[in-house]
């Protein structure tokens, strides 16, 4: 396996070819082991993995804790850490909205420096635009903690090409954060040639659409609790049966190749482009493992278009997320 750098954009920063994203470590999909996560960060170290991806709202800030655990006696400096803030949650679980003021960007930085037990976070980035307050605001405030030395780079999540182009001015951006897979596509209208012209590069996350590109996701299989998987139009009834039968046709390209399907889309994103950065969510080191092998997957532009044609643009049924989630989205509108 060889995990080649990338860089993100053109402020310097260089991440491994593949990240590692933690969410579901501590929220959103079903209970997860401490220990096996912990277990599976190392993993992801040792085999090269430099960018992190944690978000401060994460099981309400379990998320960046757990982090700093399995960070303790590594080198910090060959760990590039991305934050993402300004989601309000509730005690219940619950979520309540974004805050983007800059009051709000400093409090909330000063709580991840010290969950994560760091002096500075290498990517910084709202989850969500917030609507009431312009985004140029948003990012002057980042800015300032960039010049104060507690931020390295500005990145953003979700937003759209307009959007990315007001930021941009007023700051440069590293990366957008924004869901790329084969079955999310609609970043390459207007959002990627947007991001390319002003020199920002793409994490891209949901590569295998929250498990259901993996090829391990069953129609039988019933999400409970607070596992997102079971509002997600994509995983429902109807829906759920036609966009398996697109991974089927992915898995016999796959196979072809000596490769997973799982392994197929990621590849596929990382083809995209050497701006494009996947992101995985792996939380068990035999999921990593299967997902970094992606990384000696060599495909042909043929093998290329095979991949396509058996998951074509615009297949997928169903949204990426339920009605209120798709209308936070700038990058939907």
């Amino acid at each position: 396996m060889a995990l080649q750098e990338r860089p993100l954009g053109r402020t310097g920063l260089r991440v491994s070819g593949l990240g590692l994203g933690l969410m579901g470590m501590s929220d959103l999909y079903g209970p997860a082991d401490e220990a096996e996560s912990v277990a599976t960060v190392h993993a992801a170290l040792d085999a090269g993995v430099t960018l992190l991806d944690t978000g401060d709202f994460y099981g309400m800030g379990d998320n960046e804790l757990l982090l700093a655990r399995a960070l303790r006696g590594r080198d910090r400096d060959r760990v590039r850490i991305s934050v993402k803030f300004g989601a309000l949650r509730d005690p219940a679980g619950g979520w309540s909205g974004y805050d983007g003021r800059p009051e709000a960007v400093k409090n909330f930085l000063a709580y991840s420096l010290r969950r994560l037990g760091t002096d500075h976070i290498d990517v910084y980035r709202p989850a969500r635009l917030d609507p009431r307050v312009p985004v140029e605001d948003t990012v002057g405030a980042i800015a300032e903690m960039v010049e104060a030395g507690h931020v390295r780079h500005i990145g953003l999540s979700e937003v759209g090409a307009g959007t990315l182009r007001r930021a941009h001015a007023v700051h440069p951006i590293s990366d957008l954060q924004i869901e790329y897979s084969l079955l999310s596509r609609g970043i390459e209208k207007e959002i990627l040639p947007a991001a390319r012209e002003l020199g920002i590069g793409v994490t891209a996350y949901g590569v295998l659409s929250r498990g259901l590109l993996s090829g391990h996701w069953s129609a039988e299989r019933e999400p409970g609790g607070t596992d997102f998987r079971r509002i997600s139009p994509r995983f429902q009834g109807g829906n759920l049966r036609h966009n398996l039968a697109l991974v089927e046709a992915l898995r016999a390209v796959a196979e072809a190749n000596g490769a997973t399907p799982a392994q197929a889309a990621i590849a596929w994103v990382a083809s995209r482009g050497a701006d494009v950065v996947p992101l995985v969510g792996a939380r068990r080191r035999d999921r990593l493992a299967e997902a970094l092998a992606a990384a000696d997957l060599e495909l042909s532009p043929d093998d290329l278009a095979a991949i396509e044609a058996a998951v074509p643009d615009g297949a997928a049924a169903g949204d990426r997320y339920a009605a209120p989630m798709m209308a936070d989205l700038d990058s939907e509108r």
